[in-house]
C-alpha cells in the first residue's frame, strides 16, 4: 500500500481526489484527512461525496477533506426506537416535514455550534443552498406550535443519503426528525446514511462503525441506483406510529 500523502488542492483545480486509502492514518493528529484547499463548489462537493470524502473545517482555516476510518454509519433498518421515542411518536405533540425550511435548518445547525467553533461557514451555507436548489441537498424539519424546534439536513446522491449536522431546541426534537428520515430511506430503498463521525448520541439510536473499505464498496454499489421514491417534499403533518420502526 502507498504511503499516506495529502493531496493539496488549489481553487479552480480539476475536480479529483486521491483514493480514499491515501488519508492519514493513525499514525498523525489528522487521522483521516486527505487533500487540503480548493474551493467549495456544488460540483466538487459532490464528486467529493460520491468518493466517500466530505469538506470539514473551522472559521478561518483552509478547506480539509477527510475520509475516516472506520466510518459510522445508521443502517434504516437498524435504526433503534427506544420504548420513549415511540411514546413521543404516538402522542402526536410534533409535525414533521421535509424540505419546507432548508436554509433555516442549516442556519439554525451554525448557529447552535458558533461559539464552539462551527465548521458551517457563510461559504458552506452558500454551497449547501446551492446543492438543496439542485435537488441533491434535503431537510428534515420538526415543528411544535407551528415553531421548527428540530431538524436535520445533509446530501442524497443515489440510494445513499449523507447526513451532515441536526439541532433541536426542543427535547426529542432531533430525534423526532431522524425517524422521519428513516422513514423515508425505508420506502425509498436507501439501504444506509453516513453520519461520517461516531458519537455516543447517534450510537444509542443504533449507528455502528464499518470500515472504510467496505464504506467504498457501498458507494459503487448505490450512488448510481435510482430511488423508488424519488420527491421527498412533503409538508408538515402529525408525527404518529407510522413513524415507529
Amino acid at each position: 500500500m502507498s504511503k499516506p500523502e495529502l493531496q493539496l488542492i488549489q481553487p479552480g483545480d480539476p475536480i479529483q481526489f486521491n483514493d480514499v486509502e491515501m488519508a492519514l492514518d493513525d499514525s498523525t493528529d489528522f487521522e483521516g484527512l486527505l487533500a487540503i484547499g480548493g474551493d467549495l463548489s456544488p460540483a466538487r462537493v459532490a464528486a467529493a461525496y460520491r468518493s466517500g470524502i466530505f469538506p470539514w473545517f473551522s472559521e478561518g482555516e483552509e478547506i480539509l477533506w477527510w475520509a475516516p476510518n472506520p466510518r459510522a454509519v445508521l443502517l434504516p433498518a437498524e435504526f433503534c426506537c427506544s420504548r420513549s421515542l415511540a411514546k413521543v411518536l404516538r402522542k402526536n405533540r410534533f409535525q414533521v416535514s421535509v424540505n419546507q425550511r432548508f436554509d433555516k435548518v442549516i442556519g439554525q445547525c451554525a448557529a447552535l455550534r458558533a461559539n464552539s467553533g462551527t465548521w458551517i461557514t457563510e461559504e458552506m451555507l452558500m454551497t449547501y443552498s446551492k446543492l438543496h436548489q439542485q435537488g441533491a441537498a434535503h431537510s428534515v424539519e420538526t415543528w411544535l406550535d407551528d415553531e421548527l424546534v428540530g431538524g436535520l439536513y445533509g446530501i442524497r446522491i443515489g440510494s445513499i443519503f449523507f447526513g451532515e449536522s441536526m439541532f433541536s431546541t426542543v427535547s426529542d426534537a432531533s430525534k423526532v426528525a431522524l425517524a422521519m428520515l428513516v422513514r423515508l430511506c425505508k420506502d425509498s430503498g436507501i439501504p444506509l446514511i453516513d453520519c461520517q463521525q461516531p458519537s455516543a448520541h447517534l450510537s444509542r439510536l443504533g449507528s455502528r462503525l464499518i470500515k472504510r473499505q467496505r464504506f467504498s464498496e457501498l458507494l459503487t454499489e448505490q450512488v448510481d441506483r435510482p430511488l423508488a421514491v424519488p420527491d421527498w417534499s412533503c409538508p408538515p403533518q402529525v408525527t404518529g406510529s407510522w413513524l415507529v420502526p
